[in-house]
């Protein structure tokens, strides 16, 4: 008996209370619903200043709706998109726009990665230029092309002082703003001024996450600086490339402020005497805002929209396959 007691009492734990757990109703909230009330607010802002005038566009688009002309407003279906297709105004602007996209974009991005590279190494006093690089970036957009556009003037411009130290425009100064490929070049320069540096850091982050290992390796193989840089450095920083073409696609083919600032009259939209550099959004604004004619502006509006998704779809294919992706 007393054998079969201590048993009984060492089996025997004591008995205590069970820990407090937190109310099911408390522990669900913190869980399940707070998540979503922090996330709330980005999506109220985005639907109430990004959904809802991106849906009012929209139905503005398929009406005629002019501000001063209120007799004929109404509902015109696709009519303001079967004129667009004939309008010579606007695909002179498209010409325009993706003319100095071009001029602006393939410079900007090549010089970029090579400013990373060089920025990548050891060098002396790495962070002021890399804070230096930068510089152009944080300088307001409409402050730096009111310079630029002092910079490009045909009769005092120290551009065509620079042109004429190597032999170019000394019995004609030559104007900017007169020509097709001079303007869209000026323009070029002023949009490749202020993104190089900011699209130059981007890279160099990239750049900095990649193992040492990997380039000494290289070198012992007897692959050179430049086919580091294409062979290694390129395809290991493909995610950034590849959003750096599409964000710069997205910026090219909306322009505005830098052609706008470059005209002498900003204010009358015309991109110069001939149209020459007018891009799509500024015939936009000509339209929308000069002619009050918002309708057809915002049938403009959507095919822009149409065409950089084209662009910047083509544009991230061939980076891919550019990259070794598929």
């Amino acid at each position: 008996m007393a054998l079969t007691d201590v048993r009984v009492a060492h089996t025997e734990e004591p008995k205590h209370a069970p820990p407090k757990r937190p109310k099911f109703w408390l522990h669900r909230f913190d869980t399940k619903t707070f998540p979503y009330l922090m996330i709330a607010p980005f999506f109220v802002l985005f639907a109430i200043f990004g959904l809802f005038p991106l849906i009012f566009n929209a139905v503005v688009s398929l009406r005629h709706w002019h501000l001063i002309d209120k007799e004929k407003n109404g509902w015109v279906g696709f009519d303001n998109f079967t004129k667009l297709a004939g309008d010579s105004d606007f695909w002179d602007a498209l010409v325009n726009t993706f003319g100095i996209f071009i001029l602006s974009t393939v410079p900007q991005l090549l010089i970029a990665l090579m400013i990373a590279n060089l920025l990548n190494r050891k060098l002396r006093g790495a962070t002021f230029w890399r804070i230096g690089i930068l510089l152009p970036y944080v300088t307001p957009v409409a402050a730096s092309s009111l310079v630029f556009a002092v910079f490009f003037s045909r009769d005092n411009g120290l551009a065509n002082w620079f042109l004429s130290l190597v032999g170019f425009g000394q019995e004609q100064p030559l104007d900017w703003r007169a020509g097709t490929w001079s303007s869209w070049i000026a323009i070029a320069v002023m949009v490749n001024w202020k993104w190089i540096g900011y699209n130059a850091l981007l890279y160099l982050s990239a750049m900095q996450a990649i193992p040492k290992d990997v380039y000494e390796a290289a070198a012992v193989d007897g692959a050179g600086p430049w086919r580091q840089l294409w062979k290694i450095t390129v395809p290991m920083i493909q995610p950034v490339v590849l959003f750096t073409v599409v964000l710069s696609t997205i910026g090219g083919l909306q322009l505005f402020t830098e052609p706008m600032l470059f005209d002498e009259n900003p204010a009358q939209a015309n991109g110069g005497y001939d149209h020459q550099w007018r891009t799509i959004s500024q015939l936009i604004y000509r339209v929308g805002w000069s002619d009050l004619n918002l309708g057809y502006a915002a049938a403009m509006s959507w095919a822009l929209f149409l065409i950089i998704l084209v662009v910047a779809g083509i544009n991230a294919l061939v980076t891919r396959r550019l990259g070794g992706g598929k």
